[in-house]
């Protein structure tokens, strides 16, 4: 058999493992698509045989105006680094499903708190005016998402928070001086000049979550680094390769 035939059908295998496995929490279904055409899905990646779609890079860079951190990145997110967080994200996702990490599942009061605190507190919903209903929704559609994407993002974003708390966080501490620091030099300065940001006690939850983050980022890409050798993680797209000299490696 010939080694184009043998790619082709490992393609088609990982697409079939991909549709059967259509639970998966952050595949979007863009009702509102504008294209009349029938677009087929591919597969960029494969993560020990989990197919990642151009679709869920497309998501990603979507939903990544509700990162709290993605303000402080000194880049744009790129499709070659949202397939990175994806891979991460699937390795996390295949760990937790095996029962190696036990994590709570967040209930919906805390994933609807997370979202009141998203929308009264994200740099990028400061001047849409997020905390009205009004607002969010002009943000929403501004954004190309809907609510269920919102709740579906925070929902596995808890989820994978408290993966890295259990695993990593014992022993480290935020003093509360960090968190005064990163409130004063980096989240201040996000605000547009008019806009009133929120008091510190109200974001210091949101700033010790990005701290800890931080703090726990080298054990944590360590041990990423350990489940990529350990499980098959295969690019399909070359042009999706990471590119380290760019510094696209960076926040996991």
């Amino acid at each position: 058999m010939r080694t184009g035939t043998k790619i082709r059908q490992a393609r088609t295998a990982a697409l079939i493992l991909c549709i059967a496995a259509s639970c998966r929490v952050l595949r979007a279904q863009n009702a509102s698509q504008k294209t009349s055409a029938a677009v087929l899905d591919r597969v960029e990646a494969v993560v020990n045989n989990q197919a990642i779609l151009t679709s869920d890079i497309e998501n990603e860079l979507r939903l990544s105006v509700l990162d709290p951190s993605n303000s402080t990145r000194r880049r744009p997110l790129t499709a070659r680094r949202a397939l990175q967080l994806l891979i991460s994200r699937t390795l996390i996702e295949q760990q937790i499903g095996q029962g190696n990490a036990p994590v709570p599942a967040p209930t919906d009061a805390e994933v609807a708190g997370r979202v009141k605190m998203l929308r009264e507190q994200l740099p990028a919903c400061a001047s849409a005016n997020c905390a009205t209903n009004a607002g969010w929704q002009a943000f929403l559609k501004q954004n190309d998402l809907t609510e269920s994407e919102v709740t579906d993002y925070i929902r596995l974003r808890l989820v994978v928070l408290g993966f890295i708390e259990n695993r990593f966080r014992q022993g480290i501490q935020i003093p509360h001086e960090q968190v005064e620091k990163y409130y004063r030099e980096t989240l201040l300065p996000e605000y547009p000049k008019g806009q009133t940001p929120p008091p510190l006690e109200t974001v210091a939850p949101r700033i010790e979550e990005i701290l800890l983050q931080q703090q726990v980022n080298v054990l944590f890409g360590a041990w990423l680094n350990d489940l990529r050798k350990q499980g098959g993680v295969e690019i399909l797209d070359k042009a999706l390769e990471p590119a380290t000299d760019t510094g696209e490696a960076e926040d996991q």
